[in-house]
């Protein structure tokens, strides 16, 4: 596959999924390593760019990870795990299985609505049951309410993936990974990834653009 981005270390963090949130979030943003979320890949189309951070460290039993976004409107509305959270203020996550085929998703709202599956393709989907979602901590500046706030807005969702919602019993050696910002039904639609992606329209399910992102040690 393509490693467009070339290859980004991520630090090890011990015990980092047993931070509150606001000490996360401090912790990815100082110590984690920072993806830019720029790529604008159909700016003709879709010419908002929002600017938008992304922060990786791991531990022993998780991945973790902090967005940061800055933006002209976030509207957050849907308030069911599972649902249509890409048409919102939405942040996300998608790693190469490495137990096998296929790849995961992992689709944050503003206020902390999340969609998670196995997926072999876009319309081929395995969504996470509540018991599996409940595995995955995800915090946001924003209570879990609707929002739709027009104006200069900041905010920022973290979430701590445990390996083992990969098949993994720790950190790999590397994965395969794209990051994503989307908005498809805010008032300037936008999709921006890290890994550049060549396709004519919108589209961030495509593991063949992802990039790389590999362990240091512990």
């Amino acid at each position: 596959s393509r490693k467009l981005s070339g290859s980004m270390n991520v630090p090890y963090i011990a015990d980092i999924e047993h931070l509150a949130a606001d000490s996360l979030r401090q912790k990815l943003a100082s110590e984690g390593t920072a993806f830019a979320v720029g790529c604008n890949n159909w700016a003709a189309d879709y010419p908002y760019t929002p600017t938008v951070m992304a922060y990786l460290a791991y531990s022993k039993s998780s991945l973790a990870l902090l967005f940061s976004v800055e933006e002209s409107h976030t509207k957050a509305v849907e308030m069911e795990d599972n649902g249509r959270v890409w048409e919102d203020s939405c942040v996300e996550f998608f790693v190469k299985n490495p137990a096998g085929e296929g790849y995961y998703n992992f689709e944050l709202n503003a206020i902390g609505t999340l969609l998670a599956a196995y997926r072999t393709s876009r319309e081929c989907a395995d969504h996470f049951t509540a018991e599996q979602l409940a595995q995955i901590a995800r915090y946001t500046s924003f209570d879990h309410a609707p929002i739709d706030i027009c104006g200069d807005n900041r905010w920022w969702a973290a979430e701590l993936i445990p390996f083992s919602i990969l098949g993994l019993s720790a950190a790999p050696a590397k994965l395969a990974v794209n990051l994503y910002k989307c908005g498809d039904k805010l008032a300037q639609p936008h999709f921006l990834s890290w890994s550049p992606i060549t396709l004519d329209k919108p589209n961030f399910h495509c593991p063949e653009f992802f990039g790389e992102i590999t362990f240091c040690n512990e």
